[in-house]
């Protein structure tokens, strides 16, 4: 891949990141969770392909740099706005199976 193309498919992942955190702005899960698996494509992408064959221009290094930072910060606040999500998701769910445990061993001394 030639300094362009590898440059485009930093940009398509940022894109991608953009509309990850929108996504999660909105609580929209199910197209967070797509978005998310079209990001992991184009970064494997990146990884069979980022070996430039020239080295990038100190221009397109500076670029590169800004797409790679927004990503990152894309990213953080995706975390910041799933990781309470899904302690949540998760303390509710070991309360369901705290319950249904009480309700099996209880509910069947009661009925014994």
């Amino acid at each position: 891949m030639d300094n362009q193309e590898i440059i485009s498919l930093y940009e398509t992942v940022a894109d991608i990141t953009d509309q990850m955190l929108a996504a999660a702005r909105t609580g929209d899960w199910e197209q967070l969770a797509a978005l998310e698996s079209r990001c992991s494509s184009q970064v494997e992408i990146i990884k069979r392909n980022d070996q430039p064959r020239e080295p990038l221009t100190q221009t397109a290094r500076e670029h590169k740099t800004r797409i790679i930072k927004k990503i990152l910060e894309d990213d953080r606040q995706i975390r910041d706005i799933t990781e309470p999500w899904m302690a949540r998701l998760s303390a509710m769910m070991k309360s369901n199976g705290t319950e249904r445990k009480l309700a099996q061993t209880y509910g069947a001394n009661q009925n014994g």
